[in-house]
């Protein structure tokens, strides 16, 4: 079971993923992370299209719910997840030479994530298979919606809920590096995703539209013991124009780093922390900035792993 946590790490914001969510395990495993993320800048850390206010002051608290499953699709591993959104964002704006305060709370928008593994193991079915699994190297497929459901108001530009529907299209790869011993496993892995938009035909009573952002993820990650882990984090994003009635804004570009660390609480539950911020947060810059902190708490279990452990136990 432990092995089964790492694999699954956490979900994490919309537009972040975190180390180690697209390894594989055993095919029936079930996941529920909790997580808890503190963010600031000039940038909604939910609108994975990065429109920002280069006067924006925001700062977010949200905590987020999911469910995973890991299943099979044919003869591929797949696995289904959801996520959802939760707290409070606000901010200050400077408008016409005055400043104007902004707040939402309540829930954001829920997402569900399609996952399957094109180049890789074949699916993980029982225990002899899980003892012998190796990523080597893995490519998957990644589908994400995003159902406008969140808190909305139309009369101001920020809120959890965007309004439109929205979604991503990526490719998670994994590469196995030495040897897979327990207390040393090495990966490097890499993300790139497209994400798209709908159109937000009442964004503060006129019609928004975004085009797609390109973003790339990568994280190198290590096992320092059998329970410990850690991994250096960057993500690259390219957002494209933003159109709000007959007013068009350039995109813009915003490179991320930091880094997590994960410890295995027991044979049921693992404890994440990651940081993780732009490189570009001077002050006074016009550029797009963010820096989130996250706490995660996910718990995984198996019918076959659950019973061998009551086998193990003596029950």
């Amino acid at each position: 079971m432990a092995l089964i946590l790492g694999m699954f790490g956490s979900l994490a914001a919309h537009a972040q993923v975190p180390p180690r969510f697209y390894w594989k395990t055993l095919q029936g495993t079930n996941a529920i992370p909790v997580i808890a993320m503190s963010a600031s800048g000039n940038v909604n850390p939910l609108d994975p299209s990065y429109n920002f206010d280069p006067s924006a002051s925001l700062s977010a608290d949200v905590a987020i719910a999911g469910f995973a499953k890991m299943m099979p699709f044919g003869k591929k591993a797949g696995m289904l997840a959801v996520l959802v959104p939760m707290g409070r964002i606000e901010g200050d704006f400077i408008a016409g030479g005055t400043l104007s305060h902004e707040a939402s709370s309540g829930f954001g928008d829920p997402m569900v994530e399609f996952n399957m593994n094109l180049i890789g193991p074949p699916p993980i079915m029982n225990l002899p298979d899980m003892l012998r699994y190796e990523p080597g190297f893995s490519l998957d497929l990644v589908v994400d919606v995003a159902f406008p459901l969140g808190q909305y108001d139309n009369t101001q530009s920020l809120n959890l809920g965007q309004n439109r529907w929205y979604g991503r299209i990526g490719a998670p790869m994994i590469w196995q590096i030495g040897p897979w011993i327990p207390e040393s496993r090495t990966t490097l892995e890499v993300f790139p995703s497209v994400w798209f938009f709908g159109d937000n035909d009442d964004f503060v009573g006129q019609h928004l539209s975004s085009d797609s952002t390109f973003e790339l993820e990568a994280h190198l990650t290590r096992n320092f013991t059998s329970k410990i882990w850690g991994s250096i984090d960057a993500t690259y994003s390219s957002s494209g124009d933003t159109t709000i009635a007959s007013t068009t804004s350039s995109g813009s570009d915003m490179t991320l780093a930091g880094f997590t660390l994960g410890y295995q609480l027991n044979d049921n539950m693992q404890l994440t922390f990651g940081y993780k911020s732009t490189l570009n947060n001077d002050a006074g810059s016009t550029d797009p900035h963010m820096s989130t902190f996250m706490i995660s708490l996910t718990a995984g279990w198996h019918r076959l792993l659950e019973g061998a452990n009551r086998l193990s136990n003596g029950g």
